[in-house]
């Protein structure tokens, strides 16, 4: 990691968009990193796009501001992309990750990023596998973890159990863990 590395997050409301930053923020504390995470909110409403950001940095993060330029763009909900033009100010070099069955290359066409990378997985049918519907902030923090190298899907694995042990049962623990697990290896690149 060299400097501080920002994410926006989109998705619809209550789909987890905002947990899913704020899981990558407290796996970054366990890692000894300095975060931000903040949602951006409005007039939203369940189903209504949303935004939410994360900052990452070995050293304090002085920048308070939403993020313009991001390094990587993650979108929760590929319909969000007909509402929203993901890609505005991703750094030519940045991440593009979706969850979608469709490829990479048709994501690249589709939202016209010809220079950075562009990953895929189809979180939609690992959560309905793991949960029986469509929440897909656990393995899309799966994917990016793959995708960026910046935690191991074992300091994941620890922020869920400290994360949702108390709230959840340990088959819904356990269901989060393995969709993470399959997001990771699930993850297309091209």
């Amino acid at each position: 990691m060299d400097g501080i590395t920002e994410i926006r997050w989109h998705g619809r409301g209550g789909q987890g968009v905002v947990t899913a930053g704020k899981l990558v923020a407290d796996a970054a504390l366990e890692a000894g990193l300095y975060f931000q995470a903040f949602p951006d909110y409005g007039p939203e409403r369940m189903g209504a796009p949303i935004r939410a950001f994360t900052r990452l940095s070995e050293s304090p993060i002085y920048v308070h501001s939403q993020i313009a330029e991001p390094d990587i763009v993650i979108v929760l909900d590929p319909t969000v992309m007909g509402a929203v033009n993901v890609v505005e100010g991703l750094r030519e070099n940045g991440v593009l990750l979706v969850n979608t069955a469709a490829s990479p290359g048709e994501i690249r066409g589709q939202v016209g990023f010809h220079t950075g990378r562009v990953l895929t997985v189809d979180a939609s049918a690992i959560a309905m596998k793991h949960f029986g519907r469509d929440l897909t902030n656990t393995p899309m923090v799966g994917a990016f973890a793959r995708a960026t190298g910046l935690f191991t899907l074992a300091v994941l694995e620890d922020e869920i159990h400290h994360k949702f042990d108390r709230k959840l049962s340990e088959k819904m623990v356990t269901a989060n863990i393995n969709a993470l697990r399959d997001a990771s290896a699930q993850l297309r690149e091209g």
